[in-house]
């Protein structure tokens, strides 16, 4: 299965005719990164200008970089790209609104709440012609690319993976499956393609906490995945993989890399310039949906009645 964490290393050695002006919307942690990184004048910021961002709060600006209107933002010829960061509940309204007005987009993940909605978005990309990147770091990770090397050409027999974290709001960030998918990415890009059994959610909301278990099926064997949430609890990955020639229990720990945000844009950069090809785009593009599939199908699966 195609990974983008391949396609990092690709040298950027096309000189810009021009730059393509860049917001970013949404201004918390990922966008503050994001700003920071398009002011790094090396690598694939090269090949992109900062214009401004944009923000629901009235900030005026972030050190020399000025707030500028969504309005603004949608007519300016100056704006050829957005960094969509907002909260995940508002990524689907961004994403059309700025495709619409002819302007390539990266978003970070998850694209959007509903599996309809994404497929729709890039149906809507492929029309105007633009590029609609939706931002994965957590495939270009030291850690991921370790179990990568490890799993590759092992039988599994068994496996889970544990995720747990403070509380967070479902409301803004989507059900614990659409804001947990990239533990869902790691999985389908380790094993591939993968079919929901069974799937349960445990919560006690007046303790701000949940437990999602939910049992996936490769072709042989079931993994389980478990999401689990509330106040104390550490951000934490916990994983068993158990395999025909032996178990893998532990990730080295590596600490945050800093350009992780960085390679991602220089990804998003590479796609703009034309030098990611038409198989590896559709190869990233059913992997994104097959994900947002499972995720769709778990939260049906644990609220039927929605």
């Amino acid at each position: 299965m195609y990974s983008l964490a391949l396609k990092e290393e690709i040298k950027m050695d096309v000189q810009p005719m021009r730059k393509f002006g860049v917001v970013v919307v949404g201004v918390g942690r990922a966008g503050s990164v994001r700003i920071r990184d398009l002011q790094n004048p090396e690598g694939s910021s090269a090949y992109l200008n900062l214009i401004g961002f944009v923000s629901r709060r009235e900030l005026g600006s972030i050190g020399e970089v000025q707030q500028i209107s969504l309005e603004d933002a949608l007519s300016s010829q100056e704006v050829d790209v957005a960094f969509i960061c907002s909260e995940s509940s508002s990524h689907e309204h961004y994403i059309r609104q700025f495709l619409s007005a002819g302007k390539h987009v990266l978003v970070e993940y998850p694209m959007t709440l509903s599996l309809a909605a994404a497929q729709e978005l890039w149906d809507l990309a492929e029309k105007k012609g633009k590029v609609l990147h939706e931002e994965h770091i957590e495939l270009l990770m030291e850690e991921f690319a370790f179990l990568k090397k490890e799993v590759t050409g092992k039988e599994l027999l068994k496996g889970s993976l544990l995720f747990t974290a403070g509380p967070l709001e479902e409301e803004q960030f989507g059900f614990p499956a659409f804001s947990g998918i990239s533990r869902l990415t790691w999985l389908v890009s380790l094993f591939g393609e993968l079919s929901l059994v069974s799937a349960t959610l445990e919560e006690h909301k007046e303790e701000q906490y949940m437990k999602m278990t939910v049992h996936l099926e490769t072709k042989d064997k079931c993994p389980h995945w478990i999401e689990e949430k509330g106040p104390g609890l550490k951000r934490k990955r916990y994983l068993n993989f158990q395999f025909k020639s032996g178990s893998l229990e532990n990730v080295p720990t590596v600490g945050m890399d800093k350009k992780i945000f960085l390679k991602d844009q220089t990804l998003f950069v590479q796609k703009l310039l034309g030098q990611v090809s038409e198989k590896e785009l559709c190869a990233e593009r059913k992997r994104i949906l097959h994900c947002l599939a499972l995720a769709e199908a778990i939260r049906m699966c644990c609220h039927p009645e929605k």
